[in-house]
């Protein structure tokens, strides 16, 4: 009713589904009363209502896993406290492997939940059929069972929330359609103010409001555009029937999914629900999602559900027989990476998302809900969320063309074999570095980082170019083996093009960089500066180098994921009376890493510069020529070896890149991609953000307490968080992982740390280590009563979990590789 709509609210929640509700309860019980959701029909009846209602608690990062943890607490809460079931039952769950492969991923996904603290048993066929006596057994190799698993009834879990908001004030009105949102420019930024709406009695009116938070589902993308805000998603469709009753099918059986058959099986009143996630899905809403599309099913489709249908043949002989009471085809949307999206937009200050859920909207729904209002309140990120963030994207990931083509493969990734460094096909080639043909040509195998077609390895010719998977040494070992003792004892070129590269200037950008920045930026300009920002807890929002160009102007290069966060995060916390902004210049320059003790000798026969260590000391950057082209070089290293990173402007890219091959020759120049990199930062123990440096980690956690200016007196975002661990001592800390005399296993990440038999961490990123001949990773070891302090990390027996097998490892404080840096400073 119009009456129960006011003409202004503090924050304006766009759509009913589960997530709107579980934004609104959370808001209210940290205190925000004054919350208005409007729904266009009625709540739960856009994608929610058929939602299949699956809770699994683990998901491939720590942080996401305590995000369903803390919805299964919340579901099975919520009845007690407002009245209303939610069909919550912990009934636990089984997964089965039919493959050795699909088996050496399940018992990773065991380690992992372990390091995590999530309860997940190895179990035989034999125990898994006890679980659930109606499924077939014996063309399976094993499987795992985690207790804590359960599923809920998403419409009546969606009225608890809504009942709970209720309860603390929050008016929730139906049948009442979003018509306009309203900006403005205040101090010439854009700023939400409110919204207009209608409803089916044809009475309209506004609410101005602070917030505004976008929680529309499938509508969320044309909601987003209605205010010029990318909100990248892209609907499918979305299949499970429901059988009548099955024998020996009772309450109490556990969800059982069989990912190598794409699907899954639930109870439902003595029946089977079973759905699945088919590798070629079927995009749906290319024209728009109609406004009236409530409580709506698509059409049957039984071709598409076939591939589903035969596997749950096999798995479950009693489907033979038994009758399909309904089938159900809703319509879900798909992100282009499988990860939900939440936080406040790039493009709008006060406007919040939280959409997108990939058909697990029901799992995370309770803990996404906590952490956007938690968001709003705290006016920043209260924990690490860059897995979801709707910064790790960009405004081109919005396009209709390149979404529909992606979201056919991202539907099928929920049971796709996640092979370490598993690359996406679909919608590819997208952005690519003016050396992309040369580097095609030279043998280069591509993956995909922000949209940037980056070269990973360069098999011996262009038709080699591809990535056989496993869970060991993969195809590609032995040419990025090459790539890495290239770089150690030659010269290496890396195409690192996809850098972000942002420039900030004007008369006070030193004075804004010097509160944000953790290390001190007054140098003079040609010099460069590692730093860290932080946010108030003292934790990371990014790390990057900033390089002083002149008296107002730096240029900051960032990790080819962070462009927009970055930005973002830098415009937001520039003061309204500073004379300081940010340009995004990505495009305009390529950037060719020439690394190897080599380096210096190749690069000085193309430049009449001097490149001695004298004139040319490290951390040093000034523009140089360089056969025909002027480009900014600047002395640095992300592989730990003597180098130099070359900004060249894009027209003059392909001139330098010929240029150095041409004379690389007589220096035994090869190029080198990503998975050298990565091989060559961990053994030199340098941090990778999003990986170990992350919103949950601080300075002196990472081991990088000399990147901060606690000395100087000087002020900065973060400082006395910084120094209460400094002084207080941290919990767990950084260590560089050494697997002695194991040459011929992989870790690839995510494996849990023991320590006296204990998990104690998980490694954050992992590569073979070819300089010392064994697997290397970085990880953080905790210690679970007090502080992780060096006496601590250096005693105990240490091991790591791969699939089930405990490897006996060293951990180091420092890199065993040059741990004095000498290589670098010659």
């Amino acid at each position: 009713m119009a009456s129960a709509l006011p003409a202004h609210a503090r924050v304006v929640i766009i759509g009913g589904g589960i997530i709107g509700c579980s934004v609104a309860y959370h808001l209210a019980k940290l205190g925000w009363s004054d919350v208005v959701l409007i729904e266009q029909g009625q709540l739960s009846c856009g994608t929610t209502w058929h939602a299949a209602g699956l809770v699994g608690q683990l998901r491939s990062q720590e942080s996401m896993t305590k995000l369903i943890r803390y919805s299964t607490k919340l579901y099975s809460e919520l009845e007690a406290e407002t009245g209303l079931a939610t069909g919550w039952k912990q009934c636990g769950s089984v997964s089965v492997a039919r493959t050795a492969e699909r088996m050496t991923q399940l018992k990773r996904t065991a380690a992992v939940a372990r390091a995590y603290g999530v309860q997940c048993d190895v179990i035989s066929p034999k125990e898994a059929g006890e679980l659930w006596p109606a499924m077939r057994t014996d063309d399976l190799v094993g499987a795992v069972w985690l207790p804590g698993d359960g599923k809920a009834n998403p419409t009546d879990l969606t009225q608890a929330l809504a009942r709970g908001a209720r309860m603390r004030g929050v008016r929730i009105v139906e049948n009442t359609r979003l018509t306009e949102i309203h900006t403005a420019e205040p101090a010439g930024v854009r700023t939400v103010t409110g919204v207009s709406w209608r409803n089916k009695e044809g009475e309209q009116g506004r609410i101005d409001a602070d917030i505004v938070v976008n929680c529309a589902g499938q509508w969320a993308k044309a909601v987003g555009r209605m205010c010029g805000v990318t909100v990248p998603l892209h609907s499918a469709e979305h299949y499970y029937i429901v059988t009548e009753r099955i024998e020996g099918v009772h309450p109490d059986l556990p969800v059982m999914r069989d990912p190598d058959g794409f699907i899954y099986f639930k109870e439902e009143v003595g029946g089977l629900v079973m759905g699945g996630f088919e590798p070629n899905a079927k995009p749906w809403g290319m024209n728009g999602i109609p406004e009236n599309f409530e409580f709506q099913l698509l059409p049957d489709d039984w071709d598409q559900f076939e591939i589903l249908m035969e596997n749950a043949l096999i798995r479950v002989p009693a489907l033979q027989t038994s009758q399909v009471k309904q089938f159900y085809n809703g319509p879900e949307s798909f992100t282009p990476d499988n990860n939900f999206m939440l936080g406040e937009a790039p493009e709008l200050r006060n406007f919040y998302v939280g959409a997108g859920f990939n058909s697990m909207g029901i799992a995370s729904a309770g803990g996404a809900g906590m952490a956007l209002a938690e968001w709003i309140v705290a006016g920043e990120p209260t924990m690490d969320l860059w897995p979801v963030d709707i910064r790790r994207f960009a405004r081109f990931n919005g396009n209709d063309t390149w979404l529909h083509d992606r979201v056919k493969e991202t539907l099928g990734l929920h049971y796709a074999m996640p092979w370490p460094n598993r690359e996406l096909d679909t919608a590819r080639p997208f952005r690519r570095s003016p050396l992309y043909a040369h580097l095609h040509a030279a043998g280069a195998c591509f993956g995909s980082k922000m949209g940037w077609e980056r070269p990973n390895f360069f098999a011996p010719t262009p038709a080699q170019a591809t990535i056989e998977y496993s869970f060991g040494q993969q195809n590609w070992h032995a040419w990025s083996a090459a790539e890495h003792r290239a770089c150690r004892e030659g010269v290496a070129l890396f195409d690192m093009s996809s850098f972000s590269k942002l420039l900030i200037k004007g008369r006070d950008a030193q004075s804004v960089l010097q509160y944000l920045c953790t290390n001190d930026v007054a140098v003079p300009p040609g010099k460069t500066v590692y730093t860290g920002m932080l946010n108030e807890r003292g934790t990371y929002e990014s790390d990057f180098t900033l390089t002083r160009l002149a008296d107002d102007q730096y240029l900051m290069v960032t990790g080819s994921a962070q462009t927009t966060r970055d930005h973002d995060w830098l415009e937001r916390r520039i003061p309204s009376d500073k004379h300081c902004t940010v340009v995004d210049v990505t495009g305009q320059y390529a950037v060719l890493a020439v690394m190897g003790p080599k380096s210096r000798a190749l690069l000085q026969s193309l430049t009449r510069a001097d490149l001695g260590n004298d004139a040319f000391p490290f951390g040093t950057s000034r523009e140089i020529d360089l056969g025909y082209a002027t480009v900014r070089a600047t002395r640095l290293t992300y592989v730990g070896e003597l180098g130099w990173e070359l900004y060249v402007p894009v027209e003059f890219a392909v001139g330098v890149y010929e240029a150095l091959h041409a004379a690389g020759k007589a220096f035994g120049l090869v190029n080198a991609g990503y998975y050298a990199i990565d091989s060559l930062r961990i053994e030199k123990g340098y941090r990778a953000w999003g990986r170990e440096l992350t919103p949950d980690t601080n300075p002196i956690e990472g081991g990088l307490g000399f990147a901060c200016k606690l000395a100087s007196g000087i002020p900065f975002l973060g400082r006395e968080a910084v120094l209460r661990a400094k002084t207080e001592g941290v919990a767990r800390r950084m260590t560089v992982i050494t697997v002695d005399g194991a040459a011929d296993r992989m870790l690839w990440g995510g494996e849990a740390i023991l320590r006296d038999g204990k998990p104690v961490g998980f490694v954050t990123s992992a590569a073979f280590g070819h300089t010392l001949g064994c697997p290397v990773a970085l990880g953080y070891v905790g210690h679970p009563d007090g502080s992780a302090d060096a006496a601590y990390v250096q005693s105990g027996r240490y091991q790591v979990d791969l699939a089930g097998d405990l490897l006996d490892v060293s951990v180091h404080l420092r890199s065993p590789y040059d741990p004095a840096g000498e290589r670098v400073k010659d």
